[in-house]
């Protein structure tokens, strides 16, 4: 048995190991059309979160890391696999529609996987953990929207089901800062938080 003390978050990211895990950073929440209906969510995602994940994204593609999407769609026409949260929240975008893409400036690569999700949590619609098993992922660092409820879930269930988690701090929003800061405060002690730059520094060379 392996000794409490001798568990730690501060790991190496070994190839192999390691995924990138990049949450509903897509048209139907974070295009140009959202920056009117929430401003600061748009202001962070223009200024931090986008240049940090397309940082990211060069970084765990060169080290020839895993890399995977999610994204809010809908498995039917009329949204009826949609949690119950969602249906009454009216939140969810069709099955291939523009709004359930990924963001053209961080869009997947030919060989990554996109994961559609109707629930605020990534591994309550998805088969991520099936997927990250099957792979042979131990550690799994997050990104995107929003901090204070899919990046929430996310961090939360994840360290749940055993894999260490890490949340890339400035590569994830809220609708407001002060909420964006409040959840980080909430989870840190799921994860290992680290900004973008420690991370690209972490990251096996190509």
């Amino acid at each position: 048995m392996t000794h409490p003390s001798t568990i730690t978050r501060d790991r190496p990211i070994v190839a192999g190991k390691a995924a990138l895990l990049v949450i509903d950073v897509q048209n139907g929440t974070c295009g140009p059309d959202e920056a009117s209906r929430r401003p600061e969510l748009h202001a962070a995602l223009t200024a931090r979160v986008v240049p940090n994940i397309e940082k990211l994204l060069r970084g765990f593609r060169a080290g020839k890391l895993e890399v995977i999407f999610t994204v809010m769609e809908n498995l039917t026409a009329d949204g009826r696999d949609r949690s119950l949260d969602y249906k009454l929240s009216n939140m969810g975008y069709a099955k291939g529609s523009h709004e359930a893409r990924v963001l053209d400036a961080i869009a997947p690569g030919r060989d990554e996987i996109v994961l559609p999700k109707t629930s605020s949590s990534v591994f309550n619609s998805t088969v991520l953990d099936y997927l990250l098993r099957n792979i042979g992922i131990e550690d799994v660092f997050v990104v995107g929207c929003l901090t204070d409820q899919c990046i929430d879930h996310a961090v939360k269930d994840g360290a749940d089901r055993g894999y260490y988690m890490t949340c890339i701090h400035d590569a994830c929003a809220a609708g407001t800062e002060a909420r964006h800061e409040a959840a980080l405060d909430c989870f840190r002690g799921y994860c290992r938080m680290l900004c973008t730059d420690e991370v690209t520094g972490l990251l096996p060379a190509g």
